[in-house]
């Protein structure tokens, strides 16, 4: 009786080993499964967090496309609200100056009647030909040519300007300067040369002969002109900041003017 309860216990310890041994393999197993799983979540999300950090790059990059884009539409936006306004301004300032020159001549010809036969003969001597009493003819020797007058000079080169002759003009109006230093003409005269030099996009040059009237006529119709082509010729070569510095500088001293208006508008733009 005794071996029999003994060799029970024996079994039934031997039989309890082996569920314990069944439930830690079990175990085991199941840890290694959940570590397996854990390693491959862990492995999809560094990848999708790669992907994500791509993605947002690339949003990054299409942002930074766009907001260059946009600087440089709103450049040319500049550029163009910029030209608007030269040609306004240069369409104001031609027919300023033809309104004054139609004056200058009335006045002149009101003046001079007496002398018309005169200054046509003048005329007629500075281009080589000689009257008769029905045609001109062109004179077969050469005689002394006769000097213009600062008047005839500077309406001469003007013409020349506006036709586009500008290096007819540009003699002209240097010639001009030359001659008559303290002619009422010569800041008119300084002016249309720096406007030759700008029409033809040599904006650097063009400054320099707009500084010559700025300094050497500060009491001259033509200062307020010669600041805002200054600020104008600044934009055209990308440098606002002088740019600004001209136009507030026009807008401070001749704040009345029309060209402080044109200032005053493309200064908002800036």
């Amino acid at each position: 009786m005794k071996y029999s309860v003994l060799f029970s216990l024996i079994f039934f310890n031997m039989l309890y080993g082996c569920a314990m041994y069944d439930d830690v393999v079990t175990l085991e197993n199941r840890i290694s499964l959940l570590e397996h799983r854990d390693a491959k979540s862990k492995k999809y999300n560094k990848e999708l967090k790669s992907r994500l950090e791509e993605k947002e790059q690339a949003l990054r990059n299409q942002s930074a496309e766009l907001h260059a884009m946009h600087d440089q539409l709103k450049a040319e936006i500049q550029l163009i609200g910029g030209s608007i306004d030269e040609t306004d301004y240069l369409l104001k300032q031609k027919l300023s100056d033809s309104d004054k020159i139609t004056e200058n001549r009335l006045e002149k010809i009101e003046k001079a009647a007496g002398l018309n036969k005169k200054r046509i003969t003048r005329l007629e001597q500075y281009l080589n030909f000689e009257s008769d009493e029905n045609h001109l003819k062109i004179k077969s020797k050469p005689q002394s040519r006769q000097e213009l007058s600062e008047n005839e000079l500077y309406t001469v080169s003007k013409q020349a300007f506006d036709a586009g002759d500008f290096e007819t003009a540009r003699k002209g109006f240097k010639n001009l300067i030359n001659k008559f230093p303290k002619s009422a003409h010569a800041d008119n005269a300084q002016f249309w040369i720096g406007e030759i030099y700008y029409s033809e996009k040599w904006y650097e040059k063009a400054m320099v002969e707009y500084q010559k009237v700025i300094e050497k006529y500060p009491k001259g119709n033509k200062v307020p002109a010669s600041l805002l082509k200054q600020g104008f010729a600044f934009l055209n070569l990308g440098d606002k900041a002088n740019a600004r510095r001209r136009l507030i500088e026009l807008v401070k001293k001749y704040s009345k003017s029309n060209e402080a208006k044109i200032a005053t508008k493309k200064l908002k733009q800036l």
